[in-house]
């Protein structure tokens, strides 16, 4: 779901090490009093908040995030949540409006500009999923378990996101792929990381193998 409205104000929640992706689910425990009340507030609305990771290395929250919107919310009897949110459209905040009680900032919503390198997107993206059809039979042979994956978008834009998505412990390089406003872009990035976990892994395979023999 996106808006029509280009630019709006909206609650931002700095998370550290966290980047929220376009359709990803993200559960969340609301237990701080300036997040509760803004929890009160966001269900009082459209349910929606902005998502931003929170830069160690800067101490601020970065420019560009992702809004969540809440499906699910479980209210605790010390007013503490626990909900479940989805991510729906990138934002870049554009200034703050108010830090207290919780932060509020004017965003305007990015979206993806068509690919200036004239390369087709859909080719890319069956090129990615390939690739990580052999990290995960890869991964497979290394852990001697079967590692199952969720139906995997086919729309080159939403494959992009979920990929970014599954890069976890790599909360920079997420960054940056949620900065990209190009989705072929995105996918060249995905898959030069994806061939470099699949040589790799092949590496640590045929090392295994070899110790095995």
């Amino acid at each position: 779901m996106t808006s029509s409205i280009s630019v709006r104000e909206l609650p931002l929640f700095p998370l550290p090490d966290l980047v929220l992706f376009p359709g990803q689910h993200l559960p969340l425990h609301i237990f701080e009093y300036r997040y509760r009340m803004m929890m009160n507030t966001i269900l009082e609305g459209d349910r929606r908040f902005g998502v931003l990771m929170h830069n160690p290395a800067t101490g601020k929250p970065e420019k560009v995030g992702c809004c969540a919107e809440v499906l699910q919310y479980h209210r605790l009897p010390d007013d503490r949540f626990k909900i479940l949110t989805i991510g729906q459209q990138r934002f870049r905040v554009l200034e703050y409006v108010r830090e207290t009680p919780f932060l509020v900032g004017l965003v305007e919503w990015v979206d993806d500009d068509l690919s200036a390198e004239n390369e087709n997107p859909f080719a890319l993206a069956t090129e990615v999923r390939e690739l990580l059809g052999d990290v995960v039979r890869l991964s497979q042979k290394l852990t001697d378990q079967e590692i199952e994956l969720p139906n995997i978008p086919n729309s080159p834009i939403e494959l992009s996101y979920w990929i970014a998505s599954s890069f976890q412990g790599a909360s920079s390089e997420q960054q940056n792929l949620l900065e990209t406003q190009d989705t072929t872009l995105r996918l060249k990035r995905e898959a030069e990381i994806l061939s470099s976990t699949r040589s790799q892994l092949a590496a640590r395979t045929v090392l295994k193998e070899t110790l095995n023999q």
